[in-house]
């Protein structure tokens, strides 16, 4: 009896899994349906289910495969998948794994561009705050564009034409290719530290989608956004747009208009120094003319015109003044003379001297102190008696004391 073979978990996983791999449709195939359950993972690699109205499949893109995409996949993005059905043994679930995927209407590249813009301007770079003036007379025009496209060509040629004076630094820079965003965000860098230039124009001749596709790179975004000096976009033609255009300070539509966008022309700055000119000679003339104006209206006034009139004027003023000063003046020394006179005659009054003309005298000890009443008056004593017109010494012989009540009288 033949004993039935067993096989391991691992082994029919394994089976199985060499199957769907040499499966001449399942090696190779493109499959549509909808994105659904996106994860991207930090390792790179993308895990999502795709699905139509009668089943689902997972899949997985790993991370080699995820960096080459343009964009990234989204919930509910309709989409046709290149790749391969294997199976993941440890599970035992098969999957797709997806090598390259297309959006489908809008191709990758006008899925990654529309993302990036919305994600951009939700950031603010896109903002008309942020724009800053080109300015009107640059000196210096810094250009970071091929050294060997017509682009630079018409630049130079438009630009010496319109402004023979304006300086122009190339900054020879790739604008197409892998390369050519590293190189434009390195191009930026150095004409910033340079910092002689007054603004920037970056740009390039017209090409496909893929070939102005550098400057829809977030890195290059970034960095005209932080650039110190006005930047010009001037990409490709009138009708294509990149991401660069929305961030920079003004868009020309062509490397010829942002020459010309950048430029003011010799004529027009020489017609704008004469307007200058004209409007200064008419303000020195108006500014002369208030000063003749004010010197013939000083020049009418009396005092130029009848000098000698103004000075007797001015005498008669004076005399006046003068005349009111000697009469205050008087009148004051009048007072003072009255007040002294009175004065001098309450002082006469109260003198001793006019007392004794009445017939009063004074007696006085010979030492010279007042005697004043007869109480101390001692007999015998000789005292002095001055008079109005000298004095006599007397001896004193006898003394009577005079009262009226309580008062006394003092000679």
């Amino acid at each position: 009896m033949i004993e039935p073979k067993i096989f391991t978990v691992g082994q029919i996983n394994r089976y199985i899994k060499n199957l769907l791999e040499n499966d001449f449709i399942l090696n190779s195939l493109l499959v549509r349906g909808e994105i659904s359950n996106f994860k991207a993972h930090h390792s790179g690699h993308f895990y999502f289910t795709l699905k139509d109205a009668a089943g689902a499949i997972a899949c997985v893109m790993f991370r080699e495969d995820a960096k080459q995409l343009p964009f990234v996949p989204e919930n509910g993005m309709q989409v046709v998948i290149y790749g391969h059905i294997s199976l993941y043994e440890k599970t035992g679930q098969y999957q797709l794994y997806a090598e390259f995927l297309e959006p489908i209407g809008a191709g990758a590249l006008q899925a990654a561009f529309e993302q990036r813009k919305e994600k951009l301007a939700a950031e603010g770079l896109f903002d008309a705050d942020y724009k800053r003036q080109i300015p009107e007379y640059p000196k210096c025009i810094a250009v970071i564009t091929s050294p060997t496209g017509a682009a630079i060509r018409d630049i130079l040629q438009i630009a010496k034409r319109r402004d023979p004076g304006v300086k122009i630094a190339i900054f020879p820079t790739l604008v197409q290719g892998d390369q050519a965003a590293e190189d434009i965000v390195h191009s930026l860098r150095l004409a910033n530290e340079w910092g002689k230039a007054d603004v920037i124009i970056l740009g390039r001749g017209g090409g496909s989608t893929e070939d102005l596709w550098c400057f829809n790179e977030e890195m290059v975004a970034r960095a005209v956004f932080a650039s110190e000096i006005p930047v010009i976009s001037a990409v490709g033609h009138e009708t294509d747009f990149t991401i660069t255009d929305f961030v920079a300070d003004l868009r020309a539509p062509t490397p010829s208009a942002a020459a010309e966008l950048a430029t003011t022309p010799l004529s027009e700055r020489q017609e704008t120094f004469r307007q200058w000119i004209t409007r200064l000679e008419r303000g020195v003339q108006a500014c002369l003319a208030d000063c003749r104006r004010r010197m013939d209206w000083m020049m009418c006034r009396p005092a130029l015109t009848r000098p000698l009139e103004r000075m007797i004027q001015a005498k008669a003023e004076v005399d006046k003044h003068w005349q009111r000063l000697d009469k205050a003046a008087g009148q004051r020394l009048r007072d003072a003379s009255d007040s002294l006179k009175a004065a001098d005659h309450r002082l006469e009054s109260a003198s001793p001297l006019s007392v004794m003309r009445r017939g009063y005298v004074m007696a006085q000890r010979e030492n010279g102190e007042l005697l004043t009443s007869v109480q101390d008056a001692v007999l015998g004593e000789l005292l002095v008696l001055r008079m109005q017109d000298g004095s006599l010494t007397a001896q004193i012989q006898e003394k009577m004391v005079m009262g009226y009540g309580k008062e006394k009288n003092h000679i």
